[in-house]
């Protein structure tokens, strides 16, 4: 008796049966997708739509008076070969990033996984104070580092520096280029404990005791020991979470520069890619143009997340 004999059906009818239509999913998985519609819908119009729609702004003349109108490349030609100001903007954005995006990142871990260890009567209260920065506006924020680093003998640290003998005389800290940067960046690290500091808490407080028991029998000795082989592991997914939402926060500030430095800063030295998409979106209304910028960072936060996720995403 022949194969054909003991299996009638032919072998193209039998693989249908294992993997069936896109339709036949959608239709086994209609009540799931039915739930996830609203926002699929949502992303569709406020994400989507929007990225789409600024890159074809980008290649056209739009000053809201008149229609668009189309020139190509052109805006991309000046952003990258006429714009020295957009240059320097990539500049001080990328170094305001490698900074802040690294140093906050560890700091909302290395935060997180102190108070995780710590009873849980008192987890709240720390969480609180080390989130509550993150949650205060950042405009408000500011206001309280504009009285630190004031320019006159009046600012904190003038008077604190002037009183130990450090400086003869007050430093200008947010009109001079070489600290403007710097003061940014340490404003921008104390706000920085956000979503991602919660997400690390929340792993971190999840891990099962089990998983140290056994690290116990397996001859795991040390905290650090824990936290290398036991708990990053098990909380990777928080990982990827914050370090995406670090990218993204690292490269759209614009709102502690604008506030701490002006606008412009003093030689552009606090200018950054969001400040200059601001400037000739809402000062200058030449939309094709800021949507060039736009579209050229929206392209860098997809190569940066795109890293971030060939390190900490799953393989499989």
């Amino acid at each position: 008796m022949n194969d054909a004999t003991l299996n009638p059906r032919p072998a193209k009818a039998i693989k249908a049966d294992k993997q069936p239509g896109l339709w036949a999913r959608l239709l086994k998985h209609r009540t799931s997708i039915l739930f996830l519609a609203p926002f699929f819908l949502l992303f569709l119009i406020f994400t989507v739509i929007p990225v789409f729609t600024a890159a074809g702004m980008s290649l056209t003349y739009y000053n809201i008076l008149e229609p668009p109108r189309w020139v190509g490349l052109e805006n991309y030609k000046q952003l990258f070969l006429d714009d020295d100001i957009f240059l320097k903007a990539i500049g001080n954005t990328l170094t305001f990033a490698v900074f802040t995006g690294p140093l906050g990142y560890c700091m909302s871990f290395i935060l997180a996984w102190l108070i995780s260890n710590i009873p849980q009567k008192y987890r709240f209260f720390f969480t609180l104070c080390f989130y509550t920065p993150a949650i205060t506006s950042s405009v408000a924020m500011s206001v309280v580092w504009l009285y630190l680093f004031s320019g006159d003998r009046y600012g904190l640290v003038n008077h604190w520096l002037m009183k130990i003998g450090a400086l003869d005389e007050p430093w200008l800290w947010l009109q001079d280029v070489s600290t403007i940067m710097p003061v940014i960046i340490l404003v921008a690290l104390w706000t920085s404990m956000g979503t991602g500091f919660l997400a690390f808490l929340a792993g971190l407080t999840n891990v099962s005791p089990e998983l140290y028991e056994a690290g116990v029998i397996d001859g795991v000795r040390y905290r650090w020991q824990e936290l290398w082989y036991i708990t990053l592991p098990s909380v990777k997914p928080q990982l990827l979470f914050g370090a995406v939402l670090t990218i993204v926060s690292s490269l759209q500030v614009y709102d502690i520069s604008m506030t701490l430095a002006g606008f412009p800063s003093t030689l552009y030295a606090g200018h950054t890619i969001m400040t200059h998409l601001y400037d000739y979106a809402f000062v200058r209304f030449e939309m094709g143009y800021a949507a060039a910028i736009a579209v050229v960072l929206f392209l860098l936060m997809v190569g940066l997340n795109r890293l971030i996720f060939n390190i900490l995403g799953e393989r499989d």
